[in-house]
């Protein structure tokens, strides 16, 4: 009884969080959509030299996993790890300065633009069906936490800054860069768990179905 009582008050914690800012996430989401958009065009109207190094490095990287290439899983995950926490870092980072808020706004839909450009690509290179169970094996599981986490940030971000030029004192200003580090922290330690689901749930599932690609 006690854990469902934890998981009520922490799901009515996020379904009040969002439903206070969610004009913030609804901007914060447009600008990501945006990014994804620019992403699909690039791939779709790149020049064919650029698709024939697309589709030469997706050829070259499946291939090596059907051959039995053991990926590690250690080093991935580090590398995972640590970009998720320089981008976690340069997100809080800008948004605990007033000129930095159109730099989380570029850093989010750079974050769509990368993953529109690697759906596409993989749309591209193995045609519909095939690219659509890859995006889903190997992208769905952690993107399902890593987009809400990179949403909340920038949001946090920008409520900071929204916070700041309201109440300009010291005291308030020192209170809102703690909660907006607190909650930078939080969604850090989420992206850390989607690199785990990636390393450790996506990469095997992908492994599984190699064969089929």
């Amino acid at each position: 009884m006690r854990k469902q009582e934890k998981r009520n008050i922490i799901w009515d914690s996020i379904k009040e969080h969002i439903y206070q800012n969610i004009k913030k996430y609804v901007i914060v989401s447009i600008f990501f959509l945006i990014g994804i958009i620019a992403g699909v065009i690039f791939v779709n109207y790149a020049q064919e030299e650029i698709h024939t190094q697309i589709g030469d490095t997706i050829t070259t990287f499946l291939n090596c996993l059907k051959t039995g290439y053991q990926i590690d899983s250690m080093g991935l995950l580090k590398s995972s790890i640590g970009n998720h926490i320089i981008f976690a870092f340069f997100l809080w980072f800008m948004g605990c300065t007033i000129i930095g808020i159109p730099i989380v706004y570029g850093m989010i839909t750079f974050r769509g633009f990368s993953l529109g450009y690697t759906i596409s690509s993989l749309l591209f290179t193995l045609g519909t069906g095939k690219g659509i169970l890859f995006c889903i094996l190997y992208l769905l599981l952690p993107n399902l936490f890593i987009i809400p986490a990179i949403l909340a940030l920038a949001v946090s971000g920008i409520k900071l800054y929204q916070a700041i030029m309201k109440d300009k004192r010291r005291e308030n200003i020192k209170i809102e860069i703690i909660r907006h580090t607190i909650f930078s922290l939080f969604m850090t330690l989420v992206l850390i768990l989607s690199s785990l689901i990636e390393v450790y749930i996506a990469n095997p599932l992908l492994q599984i179905c190699i064969s089929y690609f």
